[in-house]
């Protein structure tokens, strides 16, 4: 298997779900600030040139959190997925919840601060999708109320695509009022099996 990725993108999700499995996987990086992203070659496995992208055998696979459930269910015996049908549904749903809830308005808020030009970027909006965040964290903090991982007690797909937004938010200092996610952050990173911090991402780009 090949990972195209870079440096502190959702590439660390992916990674993060490969070092749980203890898979071993090529990991090919494509530059975003150089423009490689654009390159013909990388346009051709990702029309909408970004990262992630797996390459088993002659499965192309974008998109960060299918990558993760991709791997977690080609390696059911290393339990990233739950046996259980509802179990395993509760993965889903936090997945889901994750992707929606939360990315998007991290998501927004990296637009209108950093990737749209200037006379594009609207400052309201970034108060607006601070909010949309604020909100639905308060949610999945209750939920964690008293858990060492999302679903059951071992780590899931649910955690290595979500403990990754954990990191991002607190990186904007959304999770000030998150007691139990700024647990479960602190949690998941002193895991050996985690990636680089974003911090730690972004300062190791800075020096090559």
């Amino acid at each position: 298997m090949k990972l195209y990725g870079f440096g502190p993108t959702r590439s660390l999700r992916v990674l993060w779900g490969l070092e749980e499995l203890g898979i071993e996987c090529e990991f090919i990086s494509v530059n975003l600030v150089k423009g490689e992203h654009l390159h013909p070659d990388f346009l051709h496995l990702n029309p909408a040139g970004k990262v992630p992208v797996l390459v088993d055998d002659d499965l192309i696979l974008t998109e960060s959190a299918a990558i993760v459930l991709y791997l977690a269910e080609k390696y059911p015996d290393k339990g990233l997925l739950p046996a259980d049908i509802k179990e395993r549904a509760q993965v889903y749903r936090w997945i889901m919840f994750a992707m929606t809830e939360l990315e998007q308005p991290l998501w927004r808020m990296a637009r209108h601060t950093m990737l749209y030009p200037e006379d594009k970027r609207l400052p309201a909006d970034i108060e607006l999708a601070r909010q949309d965040f604020v909100d639905m964290a308060a949610i999945l903090d209750q939920h964690m109320e008293g858990r060492r991982f999302i679903t059951g007690d071992s780590i899931t797909a649910a955690d290595c695509v979500t403990a990754y937004l954990m990191d991002w938010a607190n990186e904007q200092d959304l999770l000030a009022d998150c007691p139990h996610l700024l647990a479960y952050l602190e949690h998941m990173y002193a895991r050996p099996t985690a990636p680089p911090r974003i911090a730690q991402a972004f300062a190791a780009m800075e020096k090559n």
